[in-house]
């Protein structure tokens, strides 16, 4: 358990302070908003005299416009790289990215933050890496995670970026048990000092803390760490980014990789790899598969995290490519290089690679449009919460018309009506005259005006956000065509325009994070599946070390410079898979795959059915690949059939050949051969 310092804590607890008394006033509105997206009642005054009321019946509009604007589009990753010898890291960059994005489920985190953000005027995701989720073969995955806008305390006075701050400060509802999982801290006797950071109206759970997660610039540009609990402090990094490995308290030896086996023989220098200069008469055992907790030299089972700048690896790193980075120093002539180590004897100069830090704060903000002076971007729900109360009002005004009015009867005053059971119901006049007194009056409320009124509010919200009739689905009389409903929808696709654009923005941060992310930490290869120019699924291989690189002084160094981007243009008609189904067939229709009546034609299509995901793509695709081989295996066989009865019919004619000429053997052309009479040879027919 760390132990807290008290001057730290009171540090940060007073930068929150100051930071979320500047931020009061957003802040302060937050709940507001979510409340009048949930559908809340309340009717703000108009007139001075007026009081607060409650609306008995309420139309959300706000929640109407916001769901019309909610797309479940998923900006896809564009990657470029600045050098033309990258363009095989950068399509490996963007294939590793899908498979993240499917990996993560990144569906559920866009639709809820399609909702956030208009309603806030922006949200934010959390991107880390996540040393818990291991496998047999890999440690770490990345990690990201919502972050609603009242758990995000900006620096006060600096809203025109996350990374123009030196410090942001999150509240993270956690449970008690997390807590003591991930950092060793017994919060059970602490309270939940913040329950709104887990949503609007919540009250405190017995189970819950709030975390407070400082992220702040350090001395030398990184990013540091400070984290706590009310006044327990949980973790204090002060370069959070950089690489931490455990080593044996006892002899400094790093902790093997979980299933590996440690090397039995030691270097050429007699010492053993990843171990500090442990010697052949210090090792304690090796060559046995690591226990995780035990170090496989000293038997110790103390532990130290310690900070690392370089790697030294145990053996020769394999890249993709084939290429090798050695695990020893050599010479031009290419034998290892000798150096005088630390006991002043020689020893191998072994490769030193130099740890990568992301250096980026791993918060990335997602404004609904940029609205200068605000770290968040504006609020629709702020934009039309006016109309929303005028809408309100009316409602219940027309809904008090309507129930108040009715019928009602005059009677003369001395009239009586009997009341029973019967069809029949008698009046009882005192004379004749009083007949005329009798009459009954319809009182119908007149909402007319009231109608006109609430259309001119609900068309005035539509036209503050910029959705119409056609982007909604609803029936448009302006539009008479397909056409022209089509361009009343891209005119609204204009309005709305800068909202995509600030989506795409985050999306291309959030993948460079994921990047650099992966860059730092993952020390295994990942697969990453694609699709080959054949419509076939195959493997590459995400492997960090492909990015290593060493300049012209021999220092190595991570190439990182790739330009992040979003594909928009493709990105809603990839994402509707339907859609992508019909435009497949319309191009096999129009003979794109090729003529429909060539089984080539049908695999070629059935391929691309199956690379989007059509039910049974696979299997179709299979029968025909069957077909296909049985047609060729038969026009195989005919062709066979086809060669044996021409060399039949030559071998034939050969022999046909060679007994005419055994027949007509003595003579040519009629007459006797050999020398010809008189000696004189005879001129041929022809000749």
């Amino acid at each position: 358990m760390p132990k807290t310092d008290k001057k730290k804590l009171e540090y940060w607890q007073g930068k929150l302070e100051a930071d979320e008394s500047a931020y009061a006033g957003e802040l302060s509105r937050m709940d507001e908003r979510e409340g009048l997206y949930l559908g809340s009642d309340r009717i703000k005054p108009i007139a001075r005299e007026e009081v607060p009321d409650r609306a008995p019946h309420v139309r959300n509009v706000i929640l109407e416009l916001i769901e019309a604007q909610v797309s479940s589009s998923i900006p896809q990753p564009k990657v470029t790289a600045r050098r033309k010898r990258d363009e095989r890291l950068a399509r490996l960059i963007e294939d590793m990215l899908r498979d993240e994005l499917d990996r993560m489920s990144f569906e559920e985190l866009n639709d809820q933050q399609e909702r956030t953000v208009p309603i806030q005027g922006g949200g934010a995701y959390l991107v880390e890496w996540d040393s818990s989720q291991r496998t047999h073969t890999t440690a770490g995955e990345v990690a990201v995670s919502l972050l609603h806008p009242k758990q995000i305390i900006p620096q006060a006075g600096v809203y025109t970026g996350i990374e123009d701050m030196d410090h942001i400060i999150l509240k993270l509802p956690q449970t008690k048990g997390s807590v003591k999982r991930r950092y060793g801290v017994d919060v059970s006797e602490e309270s939940e000092s913040e329950p709104d950071a887990r949503g609007t109206g919540e009250s405190t759970a017995e189970d819950m803390v709030t975390q407070y997660v400082a992220y702040y610039r350090n001395d030398k540009g990184g990013i540091g760490l400070y984290s706590w609990v009310n006044d327990t402090q949980l973790e204090d990094l002060e370069d959070y980014q950089a690489r931490r490995l455990r080593r044996c308290a006892r002899c400094g030896a790093l902790e093997p990789a979980p299933g590996s086996v440690v090397v039995a023989q030691p270097t050429m220098d007699g010492t053993y790899p990843g171990t500090g200069g442990i010697r052949e008469d210090e090792k304690r055992e090796t060559g046995k598969l690591n226990n995780r907790g035990v170090c496989p030299f000293c038997g110790g089972t103390k532990w130290e995290e310690s900070e690392e700048d370089f790697e030294e690896p145990a053996a020769d790193i394999v890249r993709s490519d084939g290429s090798v980075i050695p695990a020893l120093e050599r010479g031009p002539d290419g034998a290892p290089v000798l150096e005088v180590g630390p006991d002043g004897a020689p020893a191998w100069k072994r490769t030193r690679l130099p740890y990568y830090k992301p250096n980026i704060f791993p918060v990335v903000l997602q404004k609904n449009i940029s609205v200068f002076g605000r770290f968040l971007g504006g609020s629709d729900v702020d934009a039309i919460a006016s109309q929303q109360n005028t809408v309100n009002r009316l409602e219940t005004k027309m809904l008090d018309k309507l129930l108040t009015a009715g019928s009602y009867m005059s009677l003369p005053k001395d009239a009586t009506i009997e009341r029973d059971p019967g069809e029949m119901k008698l009046i009882r006049l005192d004379n004749l005259q009083d007949k005329s007194y009798i009459d009954v009056y319809d009182m119908e409320g007149d909402i007319s005006q009231d109608v006109a009124m609430l259309d001119h509010a609900y068309e005035e919200m539509r036209q503050v956000i910029g959705v119409t009739d056609s982007f909604q689905g609803r029936r448009d009389t302006t539009a008479t065509s397909g056409t022209a409903k089509q361009f009343a929808a891209a005119q609204t696709a204009g309005r709305l325009e800068s909202k995509r654009i600030m989506k795409n923005a985050a999306f291309q941060r959030l993948y460079e994070a994921i990047f650099k992310m992966k860059l730092a930490y993952a020390d295994e290869p990942r697969p990453v599946p694609k699709f080959n120019a054949a419509g076939e699924r195959e493997y590459e291989e995400f492997n960090r070390y492909d990015f290593l690189e060493r300049d012209a002084a021999g220092e190595w160094y991570w190439n990182d410079q790739f330009i992040f981007a979003v594909d928009d243009t493709s990105a809603t008609l990839a994402s509707n898979r339907e859609a992508m189904w019909e435009e497949t067939r319309l191009n096999l229709q129009t003979g794109a795959f090729g003529p429909l009546d060539d089984l080539e034609t049908m695999i070629f299509f059935w391929t691309k059915m199956e690379m989007l995901h059509y039910p049974g793509a696979a299997e179709t695709k299979e029968l025909f690949k069957q077909r296909q081989k049985a047609q060729q295996e038969a026009l195989a066989a005919q062709r066979q059939r086809e060669a044996r009865m021409i060399a039949m019919q030559t071998a034939m004619q050969a022999g046909g050949s060679a007994g005419g000429a055994a027949e007509n053997e003595g003579q040519v052309n009629g007459a006797p051969a050999g020398p010809w009479p008189g000696g004189e040879r005879r001129s041929e027919p022809g000749e």
